[in-house]
């Protein structure tokens, strides 16, 4: 099983996204695993996208980022990265194939409604920056056997 990271970012909460978003990911069998909802700091953004400062779009992405209450979640399934990136689409709404979340609800070429970790060495870092050690939930859901073939050693 992966966990990642999910951000329901700034445009997807202001335009009432949430609980479609959340339900596609659960529709797939995805277990949600943490949820926060959040104003992020200056300095967890700074943190969070680090990689991208000195690019000249970091400081916008920043203002974006901190300007409203997101929604962080983790996710847990087998190939929870992979399914939820091919979930998400491409980077921007007018770019993203239908039926995944931006091309279904975004337009924008700025505004994208949602990050995901893009690898297992990312989502730990990301998980780490806005979960706390003990707020992932470890619980077994009663439709897991209905969600992946459990008959053999290892869940598929």
């Amino acid at each position: 099983m992966e966990t990642t990271l999910i951000i329901l970012k700034p445009d997807a909460l202001q335009r009432g996204l949430m609980g479609r978003i959340i339900s596609r990911f659960e529709d797939k069998g995805l277990q949600v695993v943490g949820a926060k909802l959040m104003t992020i700091s200056q300095e967890l953004a700074g943190r969070h996208y680090e990689s991208h400062e000195g690019k000249p779009f970091y400081d916008g992405l920043v203002s974006f980022m901190t300007s409203s209450p997101v929604l962080v979640l983790a996710l847990r399934g087998i190939d929870a990265i992979t399914i939820s990136r091919g979930m998400m689409g491409a980077t921007f709404g007018s770019k993203a194939d239908p039926g995944t979340i931006r091309g279904d609800f975004g337009v924008s070429n700025s505004f994208n409604l949602i990050h995901g970790s893009d690898s297992p060495e990312a989502a730990e870092r990301e998980l780490g920056l806005f979960f706390a050690e003990g707020e992932l939930q470890e619980w077994t859901r009663a439709i897991e056997g209905w969600v992946y073939d459990c008959s053999g050693d290892t869940p598929e």
